[in-house]
């Protein structure tokens, strides 16, 4: 018995089915066709054969658009091609005026009486222009009703994709930041257990899992309120606190009716570790880090912190360190959440501290007031 490897599955990517507008929106945008069939018939009111002539027309149009809305739908749904389209339609069209024709010879049989002897069938193609355009108007309108919910469908599907595509890149640009954070953590716990300092470590794993227990409870969202993003910044800064003590002297400073306004998911942490790692975990004593946020027209994030020993003034680094991955972060997801419409600036002025300025629109949760 001969045993081969099993065929690989394939995987089918269905396409978006066509839409198609409702059923009754063609009918409704062909309803001035049937207008100017009334106006067209308004002076042979009276005339008898005349009128009735008018009528039959008008009658056809009405009966003939359903059917006619019915057959342009399922070419449609079945993708068939233009050039196949146009023929069929004018075809179907060109048989429904003959019909209509017809009718109207028979109903001017019984009115008037029968034809004359002289009467030829060839003339049943004869006044049927009227007719035939206004049918294939009607074929017209309906296809441009369909282009346009075509384009609409492709419009919604296209920024559906964009969405996508910005949620993936936030998602990425977020993760990116923890193992970052982690790996950070981590390290100050190991020189803490190799300096044997057990209480300091084990205090700092206990401030580290209230940390990871925060960013789960707030889940994917990209966005949260300023009241959680500072939650969990705090239990970021007491894991740091729990590292270095005295040195680390903090001050906040936080506008009235701010907590509601919503903000990027860490957007502080990355920067409070940015400060603390480059500026003052390095100084041989204490520094400071303030953290200052204001709303007037937009929401301001301002932080500051000091910097150690031979840092450079001009780009704000020392010891060749280069950009630190929590600022470029920050300002990737900026960008993409709120393009044209945020600012960020770091860099080191002239009090000697490195100082990182957020701006972002005010947007207040319901309830809230700034």
């Amino acid at each position: 018995m001969t045993t081969g490897t099993p065929p690989t599955p394939r995987t089918t990517i269905t396409p978006h089915a066509r839409q198609l507008p409702p059923f009754w929106l063609p009918l409704l945008a062909g309803l001035p066709l049937a207008v100017c069939l009334v106006l067209m018939a308004a002076p042979s009111l009276g005339h008898g054969v005349a009128t009735a002539s008018r009528t039959v027309f008008l009658m056809a149009f009405v009966l003939w658009a359903i059917p006619l809305t019915l057959v342009q739908r399922r070419l449609w749904m079945r993708g068939t091609r233009l050039w196949v389209v146009v023929p069929t339609l004018l075809a179907a069209t060109y048989l429904m005026t003959l019909v209509a024709r017809v009718l109207n010879i028979g109903l001017q049989v019984a009115i008037a009486g029968p034809l004359p002897p002289d009467f030829s069938w060839w003339l049943v193609l004869r006044g049927i222009e009227g007719t035939w355009l206004t049918l294939i108007a009607f074929c017209a309108i309906h296809a441009v009703v369909n282009y346009y919910a075509a384009l609409k469908q492709e419009q919604a599907q296209r920024l559906e994709a964009q969405s996508l595509a910005r949620d993936a890149e936030l998602r990425a640009l977020r993760y990116q930041l923890q193992p970052h954070f982690l790996f950070n953590t981590l390290n100050a716990i190991s020189a803490l257990v190799a300096e044997q300092k057990g209480p300091e470590a084990r205090q700092m794993l206990a401030r580290l899992g209230d940390f990871l227990r925060a960013t789960l409870d707030l889940g994917h969202a990209h966005e949260v309120s300023l009241a959680e993003e500072l939650a969990l910044t705090d239990a970021y800064l007491e894991i740091e606190k729990a590292r270095l003590g005295d040195r680390l002297q903090l001050k906040w400073r936080v506008g009235p009716g701010l907590l509601g306004a919503r903000v990027p998911y860490l957007l502080l942490q990355p920067l409070v570790e940015n400060a603390i790692r480059h500026g003052i975990a390095p100084r041989r004593g204490s520094g400071r880090l303030e953290i200052e946020i204001t709303g007037e027209a937009a929401l301001h994030v301002r932080i500051s912190n000091d910097l150690p020993a031979g840092t450079d003034l001009v780009s704000g680094t020392g010891g060749g360190r280069t950009e630190a991955v929590g600022l470029r972060n920050v300002g990737e997801r900026l960008s993409r959440l709120y393009p044209a419409a945020c600012d960020l600036h770091a860099g080191v002025r002239d009090d000697g501290r490195y100082h990182v300025a957020v701006s972002l629109p005010l947007r207040l949760d319901s309830g809230a007031r700034a």
